[in-house]
């Protein structure tokens, strides 16, 4: 309690802003320009707009967004098959409540409950199975949508699922690793970056370890932090200090919650239960060894063997066909190969992409608080409560007070 007390002190926090301040003035008078730092976490770039620290370091430091958060990096192929999905008489479609709202091409989870389809919000994979056991007439695809952090729960579920001996209980999986992405936006050379805050989240479950080669074979410094305003004031300041002084090693500085080495029974079951493949990120196209595929043993649980995917129609949508669930696992590599799915096109004038890339920011995006809006968003940047849209249109005055 203490610990936390401190991590929420605001004088504490206005002497750590005063120090960090101070050093992010030497390192860009060293090096002649503003600090780029970027944050891979979608609930430290909601802390640093709602705190405002992009205005109170102008000039200094630079903060960009990058692929942190998970529904705005879900394909917008990904989102198509989704909504397939809802089009399956007798399927119930489970999600988490922030991918609701996520526009495809012409529609919407949340659009086609309204025209009669059964989506349901749920708040833990658990949930959904508990909906598959309290409806066995029904059949309940549940939408992984996640990082590091959700896929473990996800592997349990189907493990409860398979005690529970139910049949009518699948997961679209659509999960994505965070170290192979950032390998990815390092190599692509896009945008150059000083120093990474890393998410505490995510390397709670892989461990700092996971993101080592960051300042081993790039050459950058990286700080595992928290999400209190504290946790984030000491990250910039470490690496501020890293940047100063050429240290390219990457700390963990949330040794209360991160181990180096992670945490390794949430690792083993994201092993007993799913395999890597290439997968599809908006922003990024196919990255290697990202995503987390059902393995061929649990293939009754995966959805993408359960239902056939038909070719995409004049709307951008896909047919499917129910299928028997022990169909065999053709459509999603049987020998292990990751199964290619082909993505639709990007929203016209969407930018989230190279927001997502650390690129630019919201208000680079034509967009941006004029046809996309919270209320009439156009890219999920915009709808996720980690996305960088959604955190700059509510806290814009703070950022640019």
């Amino acid at each position: 309690m203490i610990v936390l007390n401190k991590l929420n002190d605001p004088q504490l926090g206005r002497e750590m802003f005063r120090i960090v301040k101070e050093q992010a003035g030497q390192v860009a008078e060293r090096l002649g320009r503003a600090v780029t730092l970027m944050e891979v976490c979608g609930t430290h770039t909601m802390n640093i707009t709602s705190t405002g620290l992009h205005g109170l370091l102008s000039g200094l430091v630079e903060l960009r967004s990058g692929p942190g958060c998970p529904v705005c990096v879900t394909a917008a192929g990904e989102i198509e098959q989704m909504l397939a999905f809802t089009r399956v008489p007798r399927v119930t479609v489970a999600t988490f409540g922030d991918m609701v709202r996520v526009p495809g091409l012409v529609s919407s989870l949340e659009m086609e409950r309204a025209r009669g389809a059964r989506v349901q919000i749920v708040y833990s994979p658990a949930d959904a199975v508990a909906l598959a056991r309290d409806n066995p007439t029904r059949e309940v695809v549940f939408l992984g949508v996640g990082f590091e952090t959700t896929a473990p729960l996800v592997a349990l579920s189907i493990n409860q699922a398979a005690n529970l001996g139910l049949a009518n209980f699948s997961v679209y999986s659509v999960h994505k690793l965070v170290p192979p992405v950032m390998r990815a936006l390092l190599n692509a050379g896009e945008v150059r970056v000083d120093g990474f805050l890393l998410p505490g989240h995510v390397c709670a479950v892989t461990g700092s370890h996971a993101f080592a080669f960051i300042g081993e074979d790039y050459g950058i410094p990286a700080v595992v932090t928290g999400f209190t305003t504290v946790d984030i004031l000491d990250a910039l300041y470490v690496l501020l200090k890293k940047i100063h002084t050429g240290d390219n090693r990457v700390v963990n500085g949330y040794r209360w919650v991160v181990r180096d080495e992670g945490n390794l029974q949430a690792q083993e079951a994201m092993k007993d239960y799913f395999y890597t493949g290439d997968a599809f990120w908006r922003g990024f196209g196919v990255v290697n060894c990202s995503g987390l595929f059902i393995k061929e043993k649990f293939a009754r649980y995966d959805a993408m063997r359960k239902f056939v995917l038909g070719e995409p129609d004049s709307t951008g949508g896909l047919d499917l066909v129910v299928q028997p669930a022990n169909i065999a696992a053709s459509k999603a590599g049987a020998s292990g190969d990751c199964f290619t799915i082909n993505n639709a096109a990007e929203p016209r004038g969407c930018r989230c992409g190279e927001l997502l890339r650390g690129l630019i920011t919201p208000e680079g995006c034509a967009l941006f608080g004029r046809k996309c809006t919270p209320a009439t968003p156009v890219g999920p940047c915009m709808v996720s409560a980690e996305g960088a849209c959604a955190a700059y249109y509510r806290y814009g005055a703070a950022i640019t007070n």
